[in-house]
């Protein structure tokens, strides 16, 4: 059998090919145009000032003059005396505060997506906490948790309890602050948990209906498991958070008493603070390290359970 020969082009089907082949690369290129004013926004916030930040830490500098020093800042910076106590610090508050976070938003995305009736009102009472400056939240709650006149310890000595010094004593100062994050930020997690919970396919619930599974098997077999991307969510935004948290801290202990709530955050405005802006540059440099550190690996160990999720 013959092969029947297509369709023959003719003469000015070239021309034609090429301004079709040019208008779609034209319109490929269009939606990169769109990305532009948000790459010159990320260039000046973000790429040149790490940059340059990485280039001071290797200087003494002043607002007028600096001298090359090369890794001194660094080395000046790791001898702290109170870095190790900061670092321990800083990575128990981390885990403290962004656990709460995790724990509570869960369960109160599950409230909050059931019938209640002042449901909305108490997504708004719940959510409202975010939305207050963290330095008035500071100031508030360290006139709350004074030892004599705070409202904390008098309602404690109601019930016969002798309330401590929550933010003088060493053993309970950072874990007060904690605290108070949790407060401040757990509206933000249960808020993505409600997103979460909400964009869960209603079948999977009647399933657990149709087999008698009561609300445990429901939250435990269905909420749990396929609200992970939403767990996924805030734990990487609460940890990271935590490393980098300072004015919460700053406001309510500045690292006190002595040096027990101390973070790497507080001790580099205390270099800043006494003048050693190249010091101070260097362990914001030391900081960007940590976190990108810790909060990678982690980043891929959650994503690779998303998936297998």
């Amino acid at each position: 059998m013959k092969q029947q020969a297509g369709p023959r082009m003719g003469p000015g089907a070239a021309p034609g090919r090429r301004h079709a082949l040019q208008a779609a690369r034209h319109k490929s290129a269009y939606p990169y145009a769109l990305y532009l004013p948000a790459a010159v926004v990320y260039l000046v916030i973000f790429l040149v000032p790490t940059v340059m930040a990485f280039y001071f830490a290797l200087t003494r500098w002043t607002l007028f003059d600096s001298t090359f020093v090369g890794l001194q800042n660094f080395r000046d910076f790791l001898d702290e005396q109170n870095l190790r106590i900061g670092f321990a610090n800083t990575i128990f508050y981390a885990v403290a505060t962004s656990g709460l976070k995790v724990v509570l938003g869960l369960l109160l995305g599950v409230l909050l997506t059931s019938r209640l009736r002042l449901r909305g009102f108490l997504r708004s009472v719940v959510f409202f906490p975010v939305l207050v400056s963290t330095v008035a939240v500071g100031i508030t709650f360290s006139a709350l948790l004074r030892p004599d006149t705070g409202l904390v310890n008098k309602v404690l000595a109601l019930a016969g309890i002798n309330g401590p010094d929550w933010l003088g004593e060493a053993n309970t100062a950072l874990l007060s602050v904690a605290l108070v994050d949790v407060w401040k930020g757990v509206g933000l997690a249960t808020v993505i948990y409600i997103a979460g919970i909400m964009s869960i396919p209603r079948d999977y619930y009647q399933a657990v209906a149709v087999d008698g599974g009561t609300a445990w098997h429901r939250f435990r077999h269905v909420t749990l498991p396929l609200s992970w991307p939403a767990t996924y969510s805030v734990i990487i935004l609460s940890f990271i958070g935590g490393l980098r948290s300072f004015d919460l801290i700053w406001t309510m202990t500045r690292g006190g008493p002595g040096f027990t709530s101390d973070t790497i955050a507080s001790i580099i405005y205390k270099q800043y603070q006494a003048g050693f802006f190249g010091l101070s540059t260097a362990g914001n440099v030391l900081l960007f390290l940590i976190v990108t550190a810790i909060v990678v690996p982690l980043n891929y160990f959650l994503g690779k359970r998303q998936v297998a999720a």
